[in-house]
């Protein structure tokens, strides 16, 4: 006769996380808009996710204008003193990410935006637009 483990106690749920909003967060949604950005919309993932907070997802018309979003979020953000974890796609212009640890944000060219639908992926999360 074998014996069985123990049963798991059932864990208990995690408190919710505070309701605070980043402070670069608003300071990165002016610097895409100052940048002329397209489409822009906040995902507050705080419900969702225990790796991130937010996303800020905004398109570009080029390459260049894709690039030239992300290095005015990443200067506007860095004049106030927060420096970005992690930087990726910033020499194709493609899909810009911009990881602020709390906040991230994707710069799109249109064609990745539609093949990835980060927004469909991220479909539970509450969203906002950004100002226009």
């Amino acid at each position: 006769m074998t014996r069985r483990p123990p049963a798991r106690k059932a864990r208990k749920s995690r408190p919710l996380r505070p309701r605070k909003v980043p402070a670069g967060l608003t300071l990165a949604e002016t610097a895409c808009d100052e940048r002329k950005a397209v489409a822009g919309l906040v995902l507050d993932l705080r419900q969702i996710s225990e790796a991130v907070d937010f996303f800020v997802i905004v398109s570009g018309t080029s390459d260049t204008h894709v690039r030239a979003i992300a290095e005015h979020v990443i200067a506007t953000l860095q004049a106030e003193g927060m420096r970005p974890y992690h930087v990726e796609g910033l020499s194709q212009g493609r899909w810009v990410l911009v990881d602020y640890v709390d906040f991230v944000v994707h710069v799109f060219h249109p064609t990745l935006r539609s093949f990835y639908q980060l927004e469909g992926l991220w479909g539970d999360a509450p969203q906002r637009q950004l100002k226009a």
